[in-house]
Protein backbone atom coordinates (compact mmCIF):
# COMPACT_ATOMS: atom_id res chain seq x y z
CA UNK A 1 0.00 0.00 0.00
CA UNK A 2 1.41 3.36 -1.02
CA UNK A 3 0.73 6.40 1.09
CA UNK A 4 -1.83 7.89 -1.57
CA UNK A 5 -3.38 4.62 -0.55
CA UNK A 6 -2.92 5.05 3.55
CA UNK A 7 -3.85 8.45 2.98
CA UNK A 8 -7.16 7.63 1.47
CA UNK A 9 -7.96 5.26 4.09
CA UNK A 10 -7.17 7.36 7.18
CA UNK A 11 -9.27 9.46 5.44
CA UNK A 12 -12.36 7.19 4.90
CA UNK A 13 -11.80 5.76 8.90
CA UNK A 14 -11.83 9.20 10.16
CA UNK A 15 -15.03 10.17 8.16
CA UNK A 16 -16.40 6.44 9.87
CA UNK A 17 -15.53 7.40 13.25
CA UNK A 18 -16.90 11.15 13.06
CA UNK A 19 -20.23 10.12 11.48
CA UNK A 20 -21.36 6.77 13.29
CA UNK A 21 -23.45 6.30 15.76
CA UNK A 22 -21.63 3.58 17.35
CA UNK A 23 -18.47 1.41 15.90
CA UNK A 24 -17.77 -1.89 17.66
CA UNK A 25 -14.28 -3.54 17.59
CA UNK A 26 -13.90 -7.07 17.53
CA UNK A 27 -11.44 -9.45 17.38
CA UNK A 28 -11.83 -12.57 14.61
CA UNK A 29 -9.29 -14.46 14.73
CA UNK A 30 -10.18 -17.59 13.62
CA UNK A 31 -13.18 -17.07 11.39
CA UNK A 32 -13.72 -18.50 8.06
CA UNK A 33 -14.67 -16.30 5.03
CA UNK A 34 -17.70 -17.44 4.89
CA UNK A 35 -17.82 -17.19 8.61
CA UNK A 36 -17.06 -13.32 7.80
CA UNK A 37 -19.02 -13.01 4.76
CA UNK A 38 -22.13 -14.21 7.41
CA UNK A 39 -20.76 -11.40 9.97
CA UNK A 40 -20.65 -8.92 7.44
CA UNK A 41 -24.22 -9.77 6.00
CA UNK A 42 -25.97 -9.70 9.18
CA UNK A 43 -24.58 -5.77 9.96
CA UNK A 44 -25.21 -4.88 6.57
CA UNK A 45 -29.12 -5.85 7.23
CA UNK A 46 -29.07 -4.65 10.66
CA UNK A 47 -27.99 -1.18 8.65
CA UNK A 48 -24.50 -1.19 9.71
CA UNK A 49 -21.25 -1.80 7.57
CA UNK A 50 -17.90 -3.71 8.39
CA UNK A 51 -14.34 -2.91 7.91
CA UNK A 52 -11.30 -4.35 8.71
CA UNK A 53 -8.02 -1.87 8.92
CA UNK A 54 -4.92 -1.60 9.85
CA UNK A 55 -4.95 -0.80 13.79
CA UNK A 56 -2.49 1.66 13.00
CA UNK A 57 -4.26 3.58 10.19
CA UNK A 58 -7.12 3.55 12.41
CA UNK A 59 -5.31 5.22 15.41
CA UNK A 60 -4.34 8.22 12.96
CA UNK A 61 -7.77 8.56 12.20
CA UNK A 62 -9.12 8.91 15.31
CA UNK A 63 -6.68 11.85 15.82
CA UNK A 64 -9.47 14.44 16.51
CA UNK A 65 -12.33 12.60 16.66
CA UNK A 66 -14.80 12.27 19.58
CA UNK A 67 -13.96 8.76 20.05
CA UNK A 68 -10.06 9.45 20.19
CA UNK A 69 -9.72 7.69 23.29
CA UNK A 70 -10.54 4.34 21.91
CA UNK A 71 -7.01 3.67 20.07
CA UNK A 72 -6.33 1.80 23.19
CA UNK A 73 -8.67 -1.59 22.06
CA UNK A 74 -7.29 -1.39 18.80
CA UNK A 75 -4.58 -4.26 19.43
CA UNK A 76 -4.30 -7.96 17.45
CA UNK A 77 -6.48 -8.95 14.47
CA UNK A 78 -9.70 -6.35 14.87
CA UNK A 79 -12.38 -5.40 12.78
CA UNK A 80 -14.93 -2.49 13.03
CA UNK A 81 -18.45 -2.42 12.98
CA UNK A 82 -20.42 0.31 12.29
CA UNK A 83 -23.63 2.37 12.14
CA UNK A 84 -25.52 5.83 12.04
CA UNK A 85 -28.11 3.90 14.13
CA UNK A 86 -26.88 4.12 17.87
CA UNK A 87 -28.09 0.46 18.16
CA UNK A 88 -28.21 -1.24 14.93
CA UNK A 89 -24.74 -2.48 14.89
CA UNK A 90 -24.08 -3.17 17.92
CA UNK A 91 -27.16 -4.73 18.20
CA UNK A 92 -25.92 -7.12 15.34
CA UNK A 93 -22.35 -7.71 16.48
CA UNK A 94 -23.99 -8.55 19.61
CA UNK A 95 -26.34 -11.59 17.85
CA UNK A 96 -23.68 -12.64 15.44
CA UNK A 97 -21.07 -13.12 18.72
CA UNK A 98 -23.89 -15.24 20.33
CA UNK A 99 -23.31 -17.70 17.69
CA UNK A 100 -20.04 -17.74 16.70
CA UNK A 101 -17.43 -18.35 20.07
CA UNK A 102 -14.84 -16.46 17.29
CA UNK A 103 -15.93 -12.80 17.11
CA UNK A 104 -14.93 -11.43 20.60
CA UNK A 105 -16.51 -7.48 21.28
CA UNK A 106 -13.66 -5.85 23.14
CA UNK A 107 -14.78 -2.65 23.32
CA UNK A 108 -16.60 0.43 21.26
CA UNK A 109 -17.10 4.21 20.98
CA UNK A 110 -20.84 5.64 20.74
CA UNK A 111 -19.77 9.62 20.43
CA UNK A 112 -17.58 10.41 22.74
CA UNK A 113 -18.32 8.02 25.23
CA UNK A 114 -16.08 4.74 25.34
CA UNK A 115 -17.42 1.43 25.81
CA UNK A 116 -16.10 -1.85 27.27
CA UNK A 117 -17.43 -5.41 26.15
CA UNK A 118 -20.65 -4.73 28.80
CA UNK A 119 -21.08 -1.27 27.36
CA UNK A 120 -21.51 -2.82 24.21
CA UNK A 121 -23.68 -5.51 25.23
CA UNK A 122 -25.90 -2.90 27.05
CA UNK A 123 -26.34 -1.07 23.91
CA UNK A 124 -27.48 -3.98 22.14
CA UNK A 125 -30.62 -4.24 24.58
CA UNK A 126 -32.02 -1.02 23.87
CA UNK A 127 -34.41 -0.71 21.59
CA UNK A 128 -33.71 0.45 18.46
CA UNK A 129 -34.22 4.02 16.54
CA UNK A 130 -37.15 2.39 14.10
CA UNK A 131 -38.64 0.28 17.82
CA UNK A 132 -38.60 3.77 19.91
CA UNK A 133 -40.40 5.99 17.14
CA UNK A 134 -43.19 3.03 17.23
CA UNK A 135 -43.79 3.17 20.80
CA UNK A 136 -43.80 7.12 20.76
CA UNK A 137 -46.36 6.81 17.71
CA UNK A 138 -48.57 4.18 20.22
CA UNK A 139 -48.57 6.69 23.24
CA UNK A 140 -49.54 9.81 20.85
CA UNK A 141 -51.81 7.40 18.95
CA UNK A 142 -54.05 5.89 22.32
CA UNK A 143 -55.85 9.00 23.76
CA UNK A 144 -57.22 9.53 20.45
CA UNK A 145 -58.49 5.56 19.87
CA UNK A 146 -59.55 5.70 23.32
CA UNK A 147 -62.03 8.76 22.75
CA UNK A 148 -62.84 7.13 19.07
CA UNK A 149 -64.01 3.75 20.73
CA UNK A 150 -66.40 5.83 23.01
CA UNK A 151 -67.92 7.75 20.40
CA UNK A 152 -68.52 4.47 18.38
CA UNK A 153 -69.42 2.68 20.74
CA UNK A 154 -73.69 1.85 21.66
CA UNK A 155 -75.48 4.56 23.01
CA UNK A 156 -75.94 2.32 26.31
CA UNK A 157 -72.27 2.34 27.29
CA UNK A 158 -72.39 6.39 26.30
CA UNK A 159 -74.64 6.30 28.69
CA UNK A 160 -72.89 4.51 31.53
CA UNK A 161 -69.93 6.31 31.07
CA UNK A 162 -71.75 10.00 31.60
CA UNK A 163 -73.74 7.89 34.79
CA UNK A 164 -70.53 7.18 36.31
CA UNK A 165 -69.19 10.63 35.67
CA UNK A 166 -72.14 12.02 37.34
CA UNK A 167 -71.86 10.13 40.33
CA UNK A 168 -67.79 10.87 40.80
CA UNK A 169 -68.71 14.44 40.69
CA UNK A 170 -71.86 13.82 43.08
CA UNK A 171 -69.76 12.15 45.74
Amino acid sequence: MDRAQKEAVVAELNQIFTDSGVVVVSHYTGLSVAEMTAFRTKVREAGGAVRVAKNRLAKIALEGTPAQSMGDVLSGMTVLAYSEDPVAAAKAVQDFAKENDKLVVIGGAMGDEILDPAGVKAVAAMPSREELIASVVACLGAPASNIAGAIGAPASNIASILSTLEEREAA
